[in-house]
């Protein structure tokens, strides 16, 4: 299981902090000391609270460890300095360059959907052919105002009903929650759903069966869609950004869903066609 930073959330020091995160990485003294051009005396020191780091130190050991930024600006405030890393909205003008480019990444996967995710894999941007699935493989509830991709796919209702390779995509979900955490690190509030979501009944069983030994058919997982009794079948590809100096764009990803076969392009092709052809006024139906 991937570790949680729920123990991030307790009042604690910079050398409590600095030795969890060594434990998480598992780095001794001595590596995270040759890490971060450091001895491991001082490392020791800072973890003992004899020695007080300065804020280019906390830095350094929060890079050697690879710590995701918002766990950094901890780091530092823990130590008495300010956050270094900022944490916008999407939507501010800061991150407007990083909007610009997400939002030409999903115009530009159309007629396939596509979805921008955070670290807690809220939906928080999404194309039109994205909006279009979800809402068909919701249907007929209401798709929620800020779709949980974890929600929507392990928990009981109508999205899990439609897809038809369950028993497969949970445990394979499961996986990609521990493995896509930003750092390797599951937040609180996604490790507290995950926890609620495994404790239902279907999601129990289905985890507590022994392991499958078989190899998958293919270099991909695909999830097999029932869609109004017509099979679709897409796998996606993550992209993150790199090198992000802010919190949130550090922690958004896009997932880009392709046709695993030419009669599931053939026949979205057909169906998303035909939902931007104009009515009778001429917008779109």
């Amino acid at each position: 299981m991937s570790a949680s930073r729920t123990v991030l959330e307790a009042p604690a020091g910079v050398g409590d902090l600095l030795r969890y995160w060594r434990g998480v990485r598992r780095m001794s003294q001595l590596e995270l000391a040759g890490e971060a051009g450091t001895t491991p005396r001082h490392v020791s020191f800072v973890e003992t609270g004899r020695s007080q780091p300065s804020r280019q130190m906390v830095v350094r050991l929060a890079r050697a460890l690879d710590v995701p930024l918002r766990e950094r600006n901890g780091l530092l405030r823990a130590a008495g300095y300010a956050p270094l890393y900022s944490a916008e909205p999407l939507d501010a003008p800061q991150l407007a360059r990083v909007e610009a480019a997400l939002t030409a990444m999903l115009a530009q996967h159309e007629p396939f959907p596509a979805v921008v995710l955070d670290a807690g894999w809220n939906v928080v941007r999404s194309n039109g052919a994205a909006a279009q699935l979800f809402a068909a493989l919701a249907a007929p509830e209401p798709l929620p105002e800020a779709p949980n991709v974890l929600r929507l796919i392990l928990g009981p209702g109508p999205v899990r009903s439609r897809v038809r390779n369950w028993d497969t995509v949970a445990p394979g979900l499961l996986d990609r929650a521990r493995r896509e955490a930003v750092g390797g690190v599951t937040d609180p509030d996604t490790a507290a759903l995950l926890d609620r979501l495994r404790a239902e009944p279907e999601l129990a069983a289905l985890v507590a069966r022994p392991p499958d030994a078989t190899p998958p058919a293919g270099p991909v997982f695909d999830v097999c869609l029932d869609l109004d009794g017509t099979p679709l079948s897409f796998f996606s590809v993550v992209s993150t950004l790199g090198t992000p100096s802010d919190v949130t764009a550090e922690e958004l990803r896009v997932e880009a869903f392709f046709p695993s076969d030419e009669a599931t392009a053939t026949t979205w092709r057909a169906r998303r066609s035909a939902t931007l052809e104009p009515g009778p006024r001429g917008e779109n139906r």
